[in-house]
């Protein structure tokens, strides 16, 4: 034999040997910790001239016998969108903010922690994580005044948009604000009544609640757009720039599995169920058809997109935006 192999043979062993007492004497490292912590969320995009932050408040799990329709139909489109579990459908809510360059605008304002899971009320945080703060807003529009859109606006009996003026349809104000219909409403639905009227109150206040009955631009580019039903005077806001339009929906639509593919099906939220329907499916016709981005409240976050006719003619498909950087 070769000393070149003996050598060769005799190195082999000596590493082999050092590495099997490395094995023994180096601690093994541990795996690294999980974070449990998710990025902060907010999203933006252009509209024209404008920018529009989309501003996650949380999510939360809703029973799809909310859903009034089809039974059978229901579960068959949860389950095709592998919602397994239909007492716990995903769900989710979000407002928008829009900075026209002389007017920072939020439509929408979350729970606020009133009203909902202990995931819901992380509007503001978001708020601020996206580079603005809270006394910046100019102003808050609501599209009703359901908890997880106008429960937002106070905390701790204040004002948390301090220099905003608060705006909503009169017919909404009216409805909320009004002791005598809140004490003959049911009791789970009081929740609603005491919300808006806690909210609305510092504002009131501070002269700072204002509640309007016509449909001209309230800001130069940002409009009222009727979208009767859900509530008495539920209103979407249309924001124009350049020849690019967004409308800001409200609650159109709360689970988009179904409702998107069959909008003839409603859920117990609507104070009027059959204007609800008709709106939303006259809506989607229009939408679809003008391709109008949306903003919606209830899609998963953050909740733009638009709606094309379904291939197979039934209903409609939400397509989302595609995330990428404005720089």
């Amino acid at each position: 034999m070769k000393l070149s192999t003996i050598t060769s043979r005799t190195l082999l062993a000596v590493s082999l040997a050092f590495a099997s007492t490395l094995v023994a004497v180096v601690p093994a490292q541990a795996a690294a910790p999980m974070q449990h912590k998710q990025v902060a969320g907010f999203y933006r995009t252009m509209i024209g001239d404008y920018e529009v932050t989309a501003l996650h408040d949380g999510g939360g799990l809703i029973d799809s016998n909310l859903l009034h329709g089809d039974p059978a139909l229901i579960q068959f489109l949860l389950a095709r969108s592998f919602e397994s579990d239909p007492k716990n459908v995903s769900a989710t809510v979000q407002g928008y903010l829009v900075n026209t360059g002389s007017k920072l605008v939020l439509i929408d304002t979350g729970s606020g922690g009133h009203w909902g899971p202990p995931t819901l009320g992380n509007l503001v945080q978001n708020l601020k994580a996206s580079g603005y703060k809270p006394e910046q807003v100019d102003l808050v529009l609501l599209t009703h005044l359901h908890g997880d859109h106008a429960g937002g606006i106070y905390k701790d009996g204040k004002r948390v948009f301090p220099n905003a003026t608060v705006m909503m349809k009169k017919a909404d104000a009216d409805f909320w604000l009004s002791k005598e219909i809140m004490a003959k409403a049911p009791e789970d639905a009081k929740i609603f009544f005491k919300i808006a009227q806690d909210g609305a109150a510092p504002y009131m206040a501070a002269g700072k609640w204002k509640a309007y009955e016509g449909m001209d631009e309230i800001v130069p580019g940002i409009a009222p757009y009727a979208i009767p039903g859900h509530t008495p005077g539920h209103t979407g806001y249309m924001i124009s720039s350049k020849g690019q339009s967004l409308l800001v929906w409200g609650d159109v639509a709360h689970v988009g599995t179904v409702q998107m593919p069959h909008p003839e099906i409603s859920i117990v939220f609507d104070s009027d169920s059959d204007s609800a329907v008709k709106t939303r499916e006259a809506l989607m016709v229009k939408l679809a058809t003008d391709k109008t981005m949306i903003a919606a409240a209830h899609m998963p976050f953050p909740g733009l997109g638009r709606l094309r006719e379904a291939d197979n003619g039934v209903g409609y498909d939400w397509v989302p935006v595609t995330f990428f950087n404005l720089k």
